[in-house]
């Protein structure tokens, strides 16, 4: 009876301690993702484009969003990009018209599809709004690489 309480107990340690080490593995949020942004004031919703690459604990790329009125888009490196488990954030900082503006993104990466927040300040109040970026499949050109 002793030792089937022992081996029960190690089962259930051994467990738990898998529990712990699934919850600290990290995501590779590594690759590219599209998310659509509804227009304001009734105009064509924008396409962005984000490419994302974990270097050890460094998360570094770049957004890159349609131009307005025709001209070029617009490409930005995001800086402060994290991971913690499945959870990233990392924040974008825009001039427009000779004011500079930062729009902090976080979510959660699950299954190719990054869910969560952005938060920017609008005329002295934080806004939120929700966001979600679907990972973009590599063309077979690209697994050349």
């Amino acid at each position: 009876m002793k030792l089937v309480k022992l081996l029960a107990g190690v089962v259930l340690a051994s467990g738990m301690l898998f529990q712990v080490h699934a919850a600290d593995t990290k995501v590779d949020p590594t690759g590219t993702y599209i998310w659509i942004q509804p227009s304001r004031n009734g105009g064509a919703d924008r396409t962005n484009t984000l490419t994302l690459k974990l270097d050890g604990d460094k998360l570094t790329g770049k957004v890159q969003s349609p131009a307005r009125r025709g001209g070029d888009p617009v490409s930005t490196d995001i800086k402060d990009g994290k991971v913690n488990g499945s959870e990233i954030s990392f924040a974008v900082t825009r001039e427009f018209n000779g004011n500079s503006f930062t729009i902090k993104y976080s979510g959660k990466l699950a299954d190719g599809v990054i869910k969560g927040k952005t938060e920017f300040d609008r005329n002295g109040e934080t806004q939120s709004r929700d966001w979600e970026a679907k990972k973009q499949e590599a063309t077979k050109q690209e697994d050349k690489k």
